[in-house]
């Protein structure tokens, strides 16, 4: 008679049977489907699910999961399309380390990820699945309708699903695993705010979709666009919702400290380096070290500086005043500008090669005359968080106000906009926001008494100028844009007294 085999025997030759079962595999949907059924039997759950990243590292998308002894292809599971109700997804996969959830409250964590069913779900295990270069390539996520111990298989699952992850590598055809034309979890916000911030125009669709590209990618980001428009609020956005969220996300702006007050803060000092130095003092990089350094106005950088920044971001080292030794740091840096960096390359104020370090991955923020609807959309949200901070009842719109705050140009952009909200609310007595609050630069005080033709003629020539600004005062190219014949641009500009000469001074100005 034979002995009993050891349970912990048995349990060793049925994972030797699973590698060996993946292994033979040579299609991706039969390697996530084997996965998928080996790790609900091992865990003894009614579902398990396979989530890959795409080839850029942007987004994540569910592949395939087992649910009540069956295989489901995307095409038959319902994904939402953010991060609202995934947030324990969200948190596995920046913070790559393992989510083990014995009980499962389904009124503390959103579970809309999971199948709907009448019982909620007891427990959750989350793995994020990586790489031989430790980079996480998706996540596999076993559940149960009951509480329970996950954490006793989270080794042998993790080891199955990166396993399973390389054989798809192998094959050369991740792109049709984390690319499922059906269903596709984009790390994105709701409607409303992307990525914290405001705006639904085109030119700020543009910026999201630029973000979502750089979140789990460490290229060195250049943010340009007018002062005011909000630079360090994308820089924050990277470092918020990308993998260096845990860490510190440190900010400073290079044109408010002079030249030698500047390294000191950036690298650090040791004691005795220069006059009232009476102790080592850690710079910048070091306390931002694993997180995100966000270096405002870049082109104010003295050029001494500039060499030691080019120094750190191609060699991850750097060297404290004082110190004859240099040592590691692991720093992501985000620069913004409002200067048009290449011309001053070309002045000499500028480091050439830095220029080229910096610009691999630019964003560009519009400035908010190019932002026509998103103005009413961003004062709405200004004032309804203005009103929320003075505890005063939420004010209403006049259309009047309204209109007049279509037509402003806003040279300050963002941050003028949220000064005028700020100093309309002062002024407002009532409950209700009129024109007069705003009292904008030539507009005049009566502007409510306009006549509808009026209005109307206000609003077309706020349209033509922002045409012709962006077709730096080009009458062939704004007539094409608007859909119109040239003559009867020529006409409207006429009319309105809009002059594309001074358009094309003003936009060239703004620029410098």
């Amino acid at each position: 008679m034979f002995a009993q085999i050891p349970r912990p025997l048995q349990f060793a030759e049925s994972m030797l049977e699973r590698f060996a079962a993946l292994s033979v595999l040579r299609t991706p949907s039969a390697l996530s489907s084997a996965l998928l059924e080996a790790c609900a039997q091992l865990s003894d759950c009614t579902l398990s699910q396979l989530y890959l990243l795409d080839v850029t590292q942007t987004r994540l998308s569910l592949c395939a999961q087992w649910y009540q002894g069956q295989l489901q292809m995307p095409e038959s599971v319902s994904v939402s399309s953010n991060y609202s109700d995934m947030h324990l997804l969200q948190y596995c996969l920046c913070q790559n380390r393992p989510l083990l959830m014995n009980n499962l409250d389904a009124n503390l964590h959103s579970t809309a990820f999971l199948p709907d069913g009448d019982q909620p779900w007891g427990s959750l295990l989350c793995l994020p699945l990586t790489d031989e270069q430790q980079h996480v390539r998706g996540l596999l996520v076993t559940a149960s309708r009951t509480p329970g111990e996950l954490g006793q298989m989270d080794e042998a699952l993790l080891m199955l699903g990166n396993f399973a992850v390389a054989q798809m590598q192998l094959l050369g055809r991740p792109r049709q695993l984390a690319e499922p034309a059906a269903v596709a979890t984009e790390i994105s916000a709701p409607s409303r705010e992307h990525f914290g911030l405001i705006g639904e125009s085109a030119g700020m669709k543009q910026v999201y979709s630029l973000i979502s590209k750089v979140l789990h990618n460490p290229v060195t980001v250049l943010i340009t666009g007018e002062t005011g428009t909000g630079k360090e609020l994308v820089a924050r956005a990277i470092h918020d919702f990308g993998l260096r969220r845990s860490k510190a996300f440190i900010a400073l702006n290079c044109a408010a400290m002079p030249e030698n007050l500047l390294e000191s803060e950036l690298f650090g000092y040791r004691k005795g380096a220069f006059s009232g130095a009476d102790r080592d003092h850690k710079g910048l990089f070091d306390a931002a070290d694993g997180g995100t350094l966000f270096l405002d106005e870049i082109g104010d950088m003295p050029l001494l500086l500039q060499a030691k920044l080019l120094r750190v971001l191609q060699e991850g080292e750097l060297r404290p005043l004082g110190s004859n030794e240099t040592h590691k740091v692991d720093v992501r840096v985000v620069t913004a500008t409002h200067h048009q960096l290449l011309e001053q390359v070309q002045a000499g104020l500028f480091r050439e090669d830095l220029f080229y370090r910096l610009t691999h991955f630019p964003i560009h923020l519009p400035p908010l005359r190019e932002r026509g609807e998103d103005i009413l959309l961003l004062a709405r949200e200004f004032v309804e968080a203005a009103c929320s901070f003075l505890q005063r009842e939420q004010c209403r719109w006049s259309d009047a106000a309204l209109e007049q705050l279509a037509s402003h140009e806003f040279p300050g952009n963002v941050r003028e906009l949220k000064g005028l909200i700020a100093r309309a609310l002062l002024l407002c007595d009532g409950n209700l926001l009129l024109p007069e609050h705003f009292n904008l630069p030539g507009s005049p005080n009566n502007e409510g008494q306009l006549s509808l033709r009026e209005r109307m003629e206000r609003v077309e020539r706020n349209l033509l100028v922002d045409c012709l600004r962006k077709n730096q005062g080009n009458q062939t190219s704004a007539a094409t844009e608007l859909g119109l014949p040239r003559r009867t641009l020529l006409y409207r500009m006429q009319r309105l007294n809009i002059c594309p000469a001074e358009l094309k001074a003003s936009r060239g100005k703004n620029n410098a």
